[in-house]
């Protein structure tokens, strides 16, 4: 696997990529991360993130692969990639669409763990009544994420 940072509004933010797929995500810079791609897949995924953040990119494309995690977690990242963008579900909602209705702690258990953020929108979950609480990346990361998105999609949906 090979790491490339690129700079985005929220901080640098380094993809994993071993030339087939993104494997990994990590806010901030990863120690071995190079500012250059090393593989179509990682050149990919860097444009796919510079349109999201620039607000033209509403759906990542880029292939991902979660080598890890429980059958549970995997449910949980699936079901991230459902939640349409500009959009939100608690995660309770998310419990429930994975067949676990009373599993919301669960869910915030494997959002804390998902090993590709921003590309596997965790950050479109909040808790009840929509209240914003934890994010891997800081609730501030969160709301940024989650204010471009709202933005954008009420642009589009006005334009």
């Amino acid at each position: 696997m090979r790491w490339t940072v690129l700079d985005t509004p929220i901080g640098e933010f380094s993809v994993a990529t071993d030339g087939e797929a993104v494997r990994g995500a990590h806010f901030g810079r990863v120690e071995s991360a190079t500012d250059e791609p090393g593989d179509e897949i990682a050149a990919r995924a860097l444009a796919e993130l510079r349109a999201y953040f620039a607000g033209e990119l509403i759906e990542f494309t880029v292939p991902v692969v979660a080598a890890r995690g429980s059958e549970f977690e995997r449910a949980v990242w699936r079901q991230m990639t459902l939640i349409p963008y500009g959009e939100t579900r608690t995660y309770g909602e998310v419990a429930t669409a994975v067949g676990e209705p009373g599993g919301a702690r669960a869910v915030g258990v494997a959002c804390n763990r998902n090993p590709i953020p921003v590309i596997v929108p965790c950050h479109r979950i909040v808790g009840a009544g929509g209240k914003l609480v934890g994010f891997g990346g800081g609730l501030p990361r969160k709301v940024t994420l989650l204010e471009l998105e709202a933005r954008v999609a009420f642009q589009r949906a006005w334009s």
